[in-house]
């Protein structure tokens, strides 16, 4: 098993958290390289599972014989039928203008549109689920995926610097912060990314001889 992981992500907050859980296995994870340059794979699945090997399918084509990690990952809140779930990246463009293939919208766009569905529904605690998938592929094949959940409840009052996407309105409640105001570690521990993450290590660890 090589010692080098391609990453599909341009993401640099994804790009850390997976660098720093890494480092316990000495596996280097690089974003896989001219990403920028190669046209987007066509995200049309209707699960994270579906997309997560979409995406590791079709990347890891470009890099023979290396291999690929690939994820899908966003918000699934109760009241909102499992909303903003596979378009969590693009939610405010969705809501815009109903096309599911918009490109992906700003933090912050996604934030307000979230906030402004949130303040239609009754009552003011919003249950909801961040769901990580991860797919390892190698050659257009996937080998392997790996799904981790975190629960919490939604604020219309973002909190916290850290993070990214929807952190700053997750408030995790076995911490009392909202994921924008964990350390990286803390982060690394109780997250939807940390937990499938550390499924994709132990799967690594025992594949690796």
């Amino acid at each position: 098993m090589p010692e080098k992981v391609y990453l599909a992500t341009t993401n640099p907050g994804k790009v850390r958290e997976f660098r720093e859980a890494a480092q316990s296995l000495a596996l280097t994870l690089e974003p896989l390289p001219g990403l920028d340059r190669i046209p987007p794979a066509v995200e049309d699945g209707q699960t994270f599972e579906q997309n997560a090997q979409i995406k590791a399918a079709y990347y890891s084509r470009c890099i023979p014989g290396e291999l690929l990690l690939a994820e899908d990952s966003g918000l699934a809140v109760d009241a909102l039928n499992g909303a903003p779930g596979v378009h969590s990246a693009r939610y405010a463009a969705v809501l815009h203008t109903g096309d599911a293939a918009q490109n992906n919208s700003g933090d912050q766009e996604n934030n307000r549109a979230l906030i402004a569905q949130l303040e239609r529904l009754p009552g003011n605690k919003h249950a909801a689920k961040y769901i990580s998938v991860l797919a390892l592929a190698r050659d257009g094949r996937t080998l392997a995926t790996f799904r981790g959940e975190a629960q919490g409840e939604l604020l219309t009052v973002p909190r916290g610097t850290q993070g990214f996407g929807y952190d700053p309105l997750f408030y995790f409640p076995a911490l009392k912060k909202t994921f924008a105001e964990l350390s990286l570690e803390q982060k690394r521990a109780h997250s939807h990314r940390g937990k499938a993450f550390r499924l994709f290590l132990e799967w690594y660890a025992q594949h690796r001889a």
